[in-house]
């Protein structure tokens, strides 16, 4: 633990005790399991601050589920192996992708004659800001009922947890080329993450986030990626263990995809996974559980989790983007999330949406 967190939980803890309040004691049970639940440990200053924040998810839990009862709220939530953390730690710690640098970056290395390409899933610094999309594309009862889901045509590979280490990025990247890859030889070969954190450093930070693109560069440079058999993932930065030998999937390029919905729409239907990033940032997607995730409060230009669009479909007359995570199976619907499509306040889900090309 770092001394600032440790100074941080003995401070609460003394204003809890000075201040005279207690926990509620119809929890303790529920506490005991969930710690063991999820093989929590902390020595007593910072077990009386994570019981604290712990009790406060869980108040917003049930606040949020009876909204949800009320058809206030599209979806629920619910404790996760998260629910000792305060959502800044959580944003901190699991959310890596760099909006800084992916607004700042111009990537033009594509080939032009590829076929996805001259379909003009290509980025343009010019088009219309996801929030500011066209009337017919906000409502919902306007669309049809189309279901496209690539776990069903063996493109996706199961749920992985990255742990504490911010590489969504490389997660999102691996994703998306196991997708093609699968495509391109009817092989779905789990691929290597932890190489991309170690290997893919040109503008990429390790377990301190980083950039699909630049991941997708390393891969083509580096004539292909290898397996996660071969390199296995260990949630934190170590040197580089790159054998050629080894390497069993490659990539010619990518390609950006332009910032609407409809392009996105588009792309994740006739090409497969797509790897996108969005705003990961409130209280309710770190503990979301099912149901359609809508949150007013989501910034198309706050963007700091990368993730994998596997698909798209329609819930309770909700249109919604399949998402894969990489947090776990405990976390949400199985490690996927649905995430409203089709609306103003999206998340950002199209801002940085890329594919690679094999």
């Amino acid at each position: 633990m770092k001394l600032s967190l440790f100074l941080a939980c003995v401070l609460v803890s003394t204003l809890v005790v000075a201040s005279g309040n207690t926990f509620d004691s119809r929890l303790d049970e529920d506490w005991k399991n969930w710690k063991s639940q999820h093989e929590k440990h902390y020595v007593e200053e910072e077990e009386t601050y994570r019981r604290m924040v712990w009790e406060d998810h869980v108040r917003f839990i049930e606040q949020h589920n009876l909204e949800y009862s009320m058809g206030k709220q599209t979806f629920t939530v619910g404790m996760n192996q998260f629910g000792d953390m305060t959502t800044k730690e959580f944003n901190e710690l699991m959310n890596g992708f760099l909006p800084v640098e992916a607004d700042n970056s111009i990537e033009d290395e594509f080939d032009e004659e590829d076929e996805h390409v001259e379909d003009e899933h290509v980025e343009d610094e010019h088009v219309e800001d996801d929030d500011e999309f066209d009337k017919d594309e906000e409502n919902d009862d306007d669309l049809g009922d189309a279901i496209v889901d690539w776990r069903t045509k063996g493109y996706v590979t199961p749920v992985m947890n990255q742990g504490q280490c911010g590489s969504c990025w490389a997660f999102s990247a691996v994703g998306a080329i196991e997708g093609q890859w699968f495509h391109a030889t009817k092989k779905l070969i789990p691929l290597s993450e932890q190489m991309l954190v170690d290997c893919s450093t040109y503008r990429n930070r390790g377990c301190q986030g980083g950039w699909m693109s630049h991941a997708f560069d390393f891969v083509v440079n580096n004539n292909g990626i290898s397996s996660a058999a071969d390199y296995p993932y260990n949630a934190r930065d170590q040197n580089c263990q790159n054998k050629t030998g080894k390497l069993v999937a490659k990539i010619r390029h990518y390609a950006f995809i332009r910032r609407r919905e409809k392009s996105l729409e588009e792309a994740v239907e006739r090409i497969g996974p797509i790897s996108v990033a969005i705003d990961a940032s409130g209280e309710a997607f770190q503990l979301y559980k099912k149901g359609v995730y809508r949150n007013p409060r989501c910034k198309s230009r706050a963007i700091n989790h990368a993730v994998l669009a596997v698909g798209y479909g329609r819930e309770d007359s909700r249109n919604y983007w399949l998402i894969k995570n990489s947090w776990g199976t405990s976390w949400g619907d199985n490690g996927y999330i649905k995430m409203a499509k089709n609306v103003r306040r999206n998340c950002g889900i199209t801002r940085h949406a890329v594919y690679p090309i094999v």
